[in-house]
């Protein structure tokens, strides 16, 4: 679904954190995506799904079609069956973006490690 055309962004990504890979073929547009998961929070964590380090790769082609790979904290996640819709619905939502794709993905699997400074500061695990 993804063109081989795309650039690495480097904007955006959890500070202190094992960072998304992100690419897009179109200028800014991996921004709004950004911006929207981070409206996305694990119900039972009050960090949004990018800040914790959910979200592995963002590849967005030159016709706006977003895929996203993401994990959850555990296998067992209480939200397994309604995450990948929300953050496919946030995705959705940005000016610019056609069709969405989440793959849920296990390997690696999360860590603390990968959640963002600020994940980590609102969560008191500093």
């Amino acid at each position: 679904m993804v063109s081989n055309n795309l650039q690495q962004s480097p904007t955006d990504t959890p500070v202190g954190a094992a960072p998304a890979h992100i690419t897009s073929a179109v200028p800014g547009l991996d921004q709004g995506v950004v911006a929207a998961l981070r409206t996305v929070y694990d119900p039972e964590i009050p960090v949004n799904i990018f800040d914790l380090g959910l979200v592995y790769r963002i590849a967005i082609d030159a016709e706006g079609n977003v895929e996203i790979d993401m994990t959850l904290t555990t296998v067992g996640c209480p939200v397994a069956h309604i995450m990948p819709g929300r953050v496919e619905e946030a995705a959705r939502g940005v000016d610019g973006v056609g069709a969405v794709s989440v793959n849920l993905v296990w390997d690696p699997p999360w860590t603390r490690e990968r959640m963002s400074d600020i994940a980590r500061l609102e969560l008191g695990m500093f």
